[in-house]
């Protein structure tokens, strides 16, 4: 969390983009969420004024003119306290909003594993599938972290809930591993030999 001082200022961004064809408004409309910009309005965003949001505003900005849109970035403060809180709630609520998603996924990580091991499906190929889950999990729980700069409550709740599914990865991988390394019993009971790849 930074200070208040340095929390005060937002930049505001007015965009007017061609109506065709629709990718540029996509790509601009992407890149903004991306950052986790506050929609104000159609054509009307916002964001703290702080360098975590700097590439991202910048982008928006050279992928609307790269569409022969139009737009103009302004630096602005609330005119009274009581705005300057105002506004700060609602850009917390998106976050907050993100971080409940997040939780969400993470639950279905968790169930997902818990079918894997219910089948006993212990392969190298569905382990792997797994770990690129949880990195994604990883990578969206960093992105969030970065932009959730006036600390959203249900931010530490998605926090450990990351860390349990990572447990419960370890956990996972540990079991592919016995498996893998364990010998199969054949139908008369006779172990058999191990099968290596050709």
């Amino acid at each position: 969390m930074t200070d208040d001082a340095s929390l005060a200022r937002w930049i505001v961004l007015l965009l007017k983009l061609p109506s065709e064809p629709s990718r540029h408004r996509v790509a601009v409309w992407r890149e903004l969420r991306r950052i986790g910009a506050l929609s104000l309005g159609q054509g009307v965003w916002a964001v703290p004024d702080l360098p975590v949001f700097a590439t991202g505003v910048h982008r928006a900005l050279e992928l609307t003119e790269k569409s022969d849109g139009e737009a103009i970035s302004l630096q602005a403060v609330g005119s009274s306290p009581a705005d300057a809180a105002r506004f700060q709630a609602m850009f917390t609520a998106a976050r907050q909003d993100d971080w409940s998603e997040l939780i969400a996924d993470c639950g279905k990580y968790e169930a997902e594993l818990d079918k894997e091991i219910r089948t006993a499906k212990f392969t190298l190929a569905e382990l792997e599938e797994e770990e690129q889950s949880l990195e994604r999990l990883r990578r969206w729980h960093r992105d969030l972290k970065a932009r959730d700069v006036f600390g959203t409550p249900n931010a530490t709740e998605a926090t450990q809930r990351l860390l349990y599914c990572t447990e419960r990865f370890e956990d996972y991988t540990e079991r592919v591993f016995a498996a893998l390394h364990t010998p199969e019993e054949s139908a008369d009971g006779l172990l058999s030999p191990p099968v290596f790849p050709q």
